[in-house]
């Protein structure tokens, strides 16, 4: 069997809450394959049986999808076509479907999106949050040692960050945000998005970690965060750090001179290091 012979792999996105964002190419989509390919079959039936969708079904998650991959591949070589879905939104995004897409592209296989909701981009849309440039990180680390590293090393990316979290870690995450980007970085909790109990709220992120700790609701659903990102401007800190790296660097390694530098001005070894690095570069 050929390329040209094979079979199509759809990636098709699901809506997120509000099933009138289903797109009629997406359910003609469905419909039209000889399997769909989901997250949680589980999950995904109530939605297919919605739109009187009969495809049959099979599971493809972070557990199965390498060795299911090869046999998904298999049946598309055979002529057959699949679609592939996730839980809710965008495959591929936080959710299963990288090892079979890139596994049939590099067979030949032709691979057609097939877009729609996306939490993370309506998010983003309507944040009030700069939207030209942005980073998007997924899911934080659970374990709060961890989660303050990984942010950490995000306290200085001036373009907006976009995170998926737990509603059981939010306000524990919401409170490390705090105390690594300030308290008057702006933020945005985007939580149940196109759901009957939706809420976008942008505020200075000590004000958002009051207003969920008052209000339990917005400690449930599915949620997006938002972080608006560093400025360009260079602090006084960032300053005095760099003023002591440029004395100690013509004598020191750069591991060594960082170590110093954060321990005479308090800022991280990282930040010290990453700055080292991009001072001996000029």
């Amino acid at each position: 069997m050929t390329a040209s012979q094979a079979g199509q792999l759809f990636v098709v996105a699901t809506p997120i809450g509000n099933l009138s964002d289903f797109s009629q190419r997406a359910i003609d989509a469905l419909k039209a394959v000889d399997l769909i390919a989901a997250e949680d079959t589980r999950h995904s039936k109530p939605l297919l049986q919605h739109f009187a969708i009969t495809t049959p079904l099979q599971s493809l998650h972070e557990h199965n999808e390498q060795q299911r991959s090869e046999l998904l591949l298999q049946r598309l070589q055979a002529g057959e076509s699949i679609a592939l879905i996730s839980d809710a939104g965008t495959p591929l995004i936080s959710d299963p479907g990288y090892r079979l897409v890139s596994l049939v592209k590099a067979e030949g296989v032709r691979v057609v999106p097939v877009p729609g909701s996306c939490a993370l981009i309506t998010a983003l849309s309507a944040s009030g949050i700069a939207s030209d440039r942005f980073s998007f990180e997924g899911f934080l680390p659970p374990k709060a040692g961890a989660r303050r590293q990984a942010l950490s090393q995000l306290k200085n990316e001036q373009r907006t960050l976009i995170f998926y979290e737990s509603p059981r870690r939010l306000l524990d995450t919401l409170k490390d945000c705090v105390e690594i980007f300030g308290a008057e970085r702006r933020a945005c909790l985007a939580r149940e998005l196109t759901k009957i109990h939706e809420t976008i709220e942008t505020r200075p992120l000590l004000e958002l970690v009051d207003w969920v700790s008052g209000d339990s609701n917005q400690q449930r659903g599915e949620c997006v965060l938002l972080i608006e990102g560093a400025s360009d401007a260079v602090t006084a800190d960032e300053q005095e750090m760099q003023r002591v790296l440029t004395l100690l660097l013509p004598d020191l390694p750069v591991k060594k001179a960082a170590a110093i530098a954060s321990g005479i001005t308090g800022c991280s070894k990282n930040e010290a290091y990453q700055l080292a690095l991009k001072l001996q570069q000029k």
